[in-house]
């Protein structure tokens, strides 16, 4: 045969790469059912722990959630900084809540790039939100609540010298639930951030939220009341992570496990850790998973104001007074951005709405990321998370609004000073209409919904009379413990532990392998064969799973559209809009009007803070964006001009001036000469260099706000010249 032709046509070379992979294959395979077996093992000793959990750092308790006057499953830890960190005591402190939706706790502090190792590495005391197992008995969501506003509770007394107040990090499920207990108790709580979290459960874009349609497409939530009855009142978790599986086939059946097999000398480890945490089920109580697919899943009342406490406080989430950092991704299927940033525009009309109530949203959505790489990828940390983290002093000192960030990174900006971090944290403002292109609300879905909603409970109402005194009936403690231990989810780890007989001989037979490996080249044509066979099977999943979302969703909404069923149910005549808009109720307009009143008198009230407090906030609001250099600037001028004023009466004086120039800019302006009246002119002068001073954090000013800045220089100078 000619030299020139390729290698795979030489018959012996064909022979040798067929023999050079088939050995590798079969040494994969071995290696790969010995992690499985490590897995089963790793499965085991964690479920037989009284407290597993994840958390990659020492901790220790402070407040046991078992101890409170309504016991919980849930406990305060305080983080302890690993070797060579450094904390600063008077830094704001961080507190992490671990998200409790069928998996076990520690995901947060999961590894040195996450959330906890993030606030670590930047000085601040950090604590850590956590839970058990099994849920106490009669635990409900209230009472969860109750206890994460305990545990901030006494964050805030071990740091009562610290004049702000702890910034909280939530995840998941963990988010609605924090944002629960910071509308009940808004004093307590700093800035927060919640990532993938869902706060508008009806909302979603067309053929990218899967999720949304499972309540409808199994009648509602009696399929929870049965689940939680056949677990003799305890909730599997395991279902919720069933359900998250399904969404992704491709990942769950074939790729997450060809991905460990494929690179089976580098991935064991990192694959054990991750299993360690998603394989970790824990227990809700009946009450609680009922409360959450009743309330939330199905009826949707937390985003609109609906929800009741048991002593008659609502929970409203515009009674948040710290700034909301909303963190989602379009490539989240979980809790897609509508579902994440919807809760705003149900609770606001527009922009002004925001404003006069005295909050201050903001919201990032990346691109491509998915729900669990939100909060566990170290890329995400490395870079989002960190960049909240740091700047979470500026967003704390913005103005009440809706704004944007984007990320940009150090080495694509050029203006201004240099930066401190790799990357730049900016703010644009954004009005409702902006967010309503993330959101995509359809009011006909809404009809769909509220039908699910009804047709819930009327089918929970028919099985608790029918089939609820059967089950109960039926189900004992060890009936309940053998459905759990025969739970697919289960059995698969259990199934390769060395409690399995067949795996005895399995880690000398790994030894030997690894002592004497014979990894095959990349190249290999089987090698490569076989990659393709696998992109194949990825291919095929996702059509499947296309194909089914397509086919969901279509019935749903033929299903629920129908005219006849939504009548059958109650939903006819003028009850058009089935969603509650809060925003738009009579008593909330005139809570608006009657703010707006209370700020047209504070227009000409105060002195030269005030003058300059409005006239940086007039130039800026001239730029189409801002960044932390400004607000490092404004925190710096604090010190400057009021040094025995703490912080928090600072950041009231930036809302209070941002407030009165939305509300009558003209009067606003007009009134800075009379704020100066008691000013010399040396002093008025020394305040237009303080200034230029602040306004040259950004680089060069742009036109429009260039303009504004010539106008307060007017105004300053018709001041000198009266004093």
């Amino acid at each position: 045969m000619p030299a020139a032709l390729p290698a795979v046509f030489d018959p012996f070379g064909f022979y040798r790469a067929a023999d050079e992979y088939w050995r590798d294959a079969l040494e994969r395979s071995v290696l790969y059912m010995d992690v499985m077996r490590r897995r089963g093992n790793q499965y085991l000793e964690h479920m037989e722990q009284t407290k597993p959990n994840v958390l990659g750092f020492d901790a220790e308790v402070l407040v046991d959630g078992r101890d409170l006057p309504r016991p919980v499953n849930y406990e305060l830890l305080r983080i302890a900084p690993p070797e060579g960190v450094e904390i600063d005591p008077r830094k704001r402190p961080f507190v992490v809540v671990d998200p409790r939706a069928g998996h076990g706790p520690g995901i947060g502090g999961f590894k040195p790039d996450s959330e906890v190792g993030v606030a670590l590495r930047a000085g601040h005391p950090c604590y850590f939100i956590g839970f058990l197992p099994y849920p106490e008995p009669g635990q409900t969501v209230e009472d969860v609540v109750e206890a994460e506003i305990a545990f901030l509770r006494h964050v805030n007394e071990r740091h009562a010298e610290t004049s702000e107040r702890p910034m909280v990090v939530a995840n998941c499920q963990a988010g609605w639930q924090l944002m629960m207990a910071a509308a009940l108790e808004p004093r307590l709580f700093g800035p927060i951030l919640i990532a993938g979290a869902p706060l508008s459960y009806w909302a979603g874009e067309r053929g990218g939220a899967p999720m949304r349609y499972t309540g409808g497409m199994t009648g509602g939530s009696w399929t929870t009341a049965l689940l939680s009855d056949l677990g003799n009142g305890l909730f599997d978790g395991a279902w919720l992570v069933q359900n998250f599986e399904r969404l992704n086939p491709a990942n769950t059946v074939w790729a997450k496990q060809y991905n460990l097999y494929a690179n089976i000398d580098t991935e064991a480890e990192r694959y054990l850790e991750f299993e360690r945490w998603w394989g970790g089920h824990v227990f809700l109580g009946a009450d609680e998973i009922q409360y959450i697919v009743d309330n939330l899943f199905v009826g949707n009342r937390l985003s609109t104001a609906q929800l009741v406490t048991r002593d008659g406080r609502r929970v409203d989430l515009r009674n948040i007074r710290s700034p909301v950092v909303v963190f989602c991704s379009r490539g989240d299927n979980i809790t897609p951005p509508p579902q994440a940033l919807g809760w705003i525009r149900d609770l606001y009309e527009g922009v002004e709405d925001i404003i006069a109530n005295v909050q201050t949203l903001v919201y990032c959505v990346h691109d491509s990321t998915g729900h669990l790489g939100i909060f566990v990828s170290g890329s995400i940390s490395r870079k989002e998370h960190t960049e909240f983290t740091a700047n979470m002093d500026y967003i704390d000192v913005l103005p009440p609004g809706l704004y944007e960030t984007t990320v940009t990174p150090a080495e694509e900006r050029t203006d201004g000073e240099p930066l401190e971090r790799d990357y730049l944290l900016e703010f644009s403002q954004r009005t409702v209409e902006d967010l309503d292109r993330e959101v995509q609300h359809r009011e006909e879905d809404d009809t769909r919904f509220a039908t699910v909603a009804r047709i819930s409970e009327i089918n929970l109402g028919l099985y608790r009379l029918f089939l609820q005194p059967l089950v109960t009936a039926t189900v004992n403690e060890d009936i309940a413990t053998w459905i759990r231990r025969l739970h697919p989810s289960r059995v698969r780890y259990k199934a390769f532990s060395d409690r399995n007989p067949l795996m005895l001989g399995l880690p000398s037979l790994a030894e030997r392998v690894r002592a004497d490996r014979h990894p095959v080249a990349e190249d290999n044509p089987f090698r490569v064969a076989e990659g393709m066979v696998s992109n194949e099977i990825v291919y095929t999943l996702n059509t499947f799973r296309d194909l089914r979302d397509r086919t969901i969703e279509a019935t749903f909404l033929s299903l629920y559209g129908q005219p006849l069923l939504q009548a059958l149910v109650g939903l006819h005549g003028d009850a058009h809009v089935h969603r509650r808009r809060p925003g738009a109720e009579p008593e909330h307009r005139r809570f608006i009007e009657r703010r707006r009143e209370e700020l047209r008198e504070q227009i000409a009230e105060g002195g030269r803070h005030e003058a300059l407090m409005r006239s940086v906030i007039y130039i800026l609001g001239g730029s189409p964006g801002t960044d932390e250099r400004n607000f490092k600037r404004l925190r710096a001028s604090r010190a400057e001009l009021e040094p025995g004023t703490d912080l928090a009466s600072y950041k009231r004086l930036v809302r209070e001036q941002f407030f009165i120039l939305r509300l009558d800019r003209e009067a606003a302006l007009e009134a800075i000469p009379e704020l100066l009246a008691g000013e010399s002119p040396d002093a008025i002068d020394e305040h237009l260099e303080h200034l230029d001073h602040v306004l040259a954090a950004s680089g060069e000013l742009s036109e429009h706000a260039a303009d504004r800045y010539a106008q307060i220089r007017s105004l300053f100078e018709r001041a000198k010249k009266a004093a």
